[in-house]
């Protein structure tokens, strides 16, 4: 390995941190750094890369910790009653150092962590006083899933990742993994397991690759071409698969992006396709199912191969799970059944929209769904543009061009914000990030067209505004539980900017955001953190009804007794 790969993956470092990293350490972009490399395939945005991070005191050498259930990264959101059979649960561990070596110690803090964490003997409030409060979070996810998939028999695989400076990696390191993998199987068998070592090499050479945009799909007849730049195809099923799986075997959740609905799980449409698929009737499988329509930037056609580029699945995700739930496990050699694709390249981006509506009319669902297409959100993503800040209303579009982290603004966390300062509930911001843009009531309490255009800004900048503040002044153990708290200290700080009971969400949008500061947010984090203490100061806590409705009324009243002063 060349030293000058040190070199220039340390001007790439300084060149990414100026560019994309603003407002973070040096620490602390090299972990979403090495998160972003190691799950390249992923292609995980930044709010969900920094979401993975659990660092700090008694991360058992578990800097960021990701888990995914069928590839599709994991939330609180997801109701696993809905999964059938066949369901995978991988789990990515990464420890990332700055340093230009690896140490065996840090191996044994994961083998020391493994044998705690993944205990399921092991109560895990009893490790509160090892580990800290991110990672044992994310393991009790992890648990609460297995657990209540137990009868399922879901597969389990567990992917670490050491990812330093180093060139070279000593025997004397390689020699704990085999330790590290005894710990894993010994408490889940069967499981898979692999480790990666991720050096300055390693790091610079994923950093020069993109996720694959350019995919081809074998065809099994010549397809028919339209003057539109589209093709309707065969495509036979396990060719299908191949275009949806990586090389691992993963399936490429990107290319469902386009998709204006999660996969549904257990629902009579899709049980009809797994029938279908494993009880292969004597009708080829296209004359049973509508197919799947995909857009693209770009394709050409050579022989009976399709070259596609920047791929999305628009219409279609249900059949594609399905067939990836029935078929990535199976010898598929001798499958002779075909799937229809309809391959389309939009012209502009209102063409694009007019596709995923059209092609998801055919069976209803929510109008909520749609909400990535909706007009209101092509307003945010221009207002906010022209304000220097990037709205995700098109997943990673903005990551990957290379804009700063701390600027782009996914819709979960705008629609977080909004709930918390302009609509004072931040129980349900805290408990439902995902629930927030899936339920139509909610939705339209968020989204309306009808606001000021401004709390769309304000409201996302009060939060993060207030996170930074937490995070360079509140004390440790406040720190801990930021993630209960921080829409708390948001709703109450932004209630008490307006002086009034019960402001609109035009106070709101007038809201100088300048006024947020230590001494302004100090002050209401105290008291969000005394009532959050004297009600049980956890998880349940914060994801509740009652906390809000305390801190809430008390400024109300508060509002109100100066109000009735001032007019004395």
């Amino acid at each position: 390995m060349s030293s000058n790969d040190l070199i220039l993956l340390g001007q790439l470092l300084d060149q990414r941190l100026s560019e994309v990293g603003q407002g973070l350490s040096e620490e602390e972009y090299f972990e979403v750094f090495s998160a972003e490399q190691a799950l390249k395939d992923d292609d995980l945005s930044y709010e969900e890369l920094t979401s993975g991070v659990v660092d700090g005191g008694g991360d058992g050498g578990i800097d960021s910790f990701f888990f995914f259930i069928n590839d599709v990264p994991f939330n609180d959101d997801i109701d696993v009653s809905l999964l059938k059979k066949g369901v995978h649960l991988r789990l990515a561990l990464i420890q990332s150092k700055t340093s230009q070596s690896f140490s065996e110690s840090a191996i044994d803090k994961m083998i020391s962590s493994a044998r705690d964490i993944f205990d399921l003997g092991k109560d895990v409030k009893a490790l509160s006083t090892v580990y800290n409060k991110s990672l044992l979070d994310r393991v009790a996810g992890f648990r609460r899933t297995f657990l209540a998939l137990t009868s399922k028999f879901p597969s389990v695989s567990f992917e670490y990742y050491y990812v330093t400076k180093g060139l070279e990696v000593h025997n004397n390191v390689e020699r704990k993994v085999p330790a590290l993998e005894q710990t894993i199987k010994g408490l889940f068998n069967p499981s898979t397991f692999s480790f990666k070592f991720i050096t300055a090499s390693n790091l610079l050479a994923n950093a020069r690759r993109s996720p694959s945009l350019s995919t081809s799909l074998r065809l099994a007849e010549n397809p028919i071409s339209t003057g539109q730049e589209g093709f309707v195809c065969l495509v036979s099923l396990r060719d299908y698969l191949a275009f949806i799986t990586d090389e691992a075997g993963h399936l490429r959740s990107h290319l469902f992006e386009g998709n204006v609905r999660d996969y549904q799980g257990k629902t009579e449409v899709n049980g009809e396709i797994r029938r279908t698929l494993e009880e292969a009737p004597t009708e080829d499988f296209w004359w049973l199912n509508n197919g799947v329509s995909l857009i693209c930037s770009d394709a050409s056609l050579s022989g009976k191969v399709l070259t596609i580029k920047d791929a999305e699945i628009v219409n279609g995700l249900q059949s594609s799970r399905e067939i990836f739930n029935a078929l990535h496990a199976k010898d598929v050699s001798k499958e002779p059944r075909n799937l229809l694709v309809r391959v389309l390249k939009p012209q502009s981006q209102e063409s694009r929209d007019r596709i995923i509506k059209a092609t998801n009319s055919q069976t209803p669902i929510p109008p909520s769904s749609l909400r990535a297409t909706d007009k209101i959100h092509r307003d945010i993503e221009e207002y906010l543009y022209s304000k220097g800040l990037y709205y995700d209303r098109r997943k990673n579009y903005y990551k990957n061009i290379g804009k700063p982290i701390k600027k782009i603004f996914g819709i979960p966390f705008v629609a977080q914000s909004v709930m918390a300062c302009a609509l004072s509930d931040p129980g349900n911001a805290r408990a439902r990030p995902s629930s927030l843009i899936k339920n139509e009531e909610a939705y339209r309490r968020i989204f309306n067209a009808d606001y000021p255009i401004d709390i769309y800004l304000k409201c996302p900048l009060i939060v993060q505004m207030i996170s930074e503040v937490l995070r360079q002044h509140a004390g440790e153990e406040y720190r801990k539980h930021l993630n209960n708290l921080l829409f708390y200290v948001s709703a109450v700080w932004t209630l008490g900017q307006t002086h009034l009971p019960n402001p609109g969400v035009q106070q709101i949008a007038n809201i100088d955001i300048a006024l947020v500061s230590k001494e302004s947010v100090l002050p209401v984090a105290e008291e969000v953190w005394s009532e959050y203490v004297r009600l049980g100061g956890n998880d349940q806590v914060a994801k509740g009804n009652e906390l809000g409705k305390v801190l809430i009324e008390k400024h109300r009243k508060q509002a109100i007794a100066a109000i009735m002063d001032s007019q004395k």
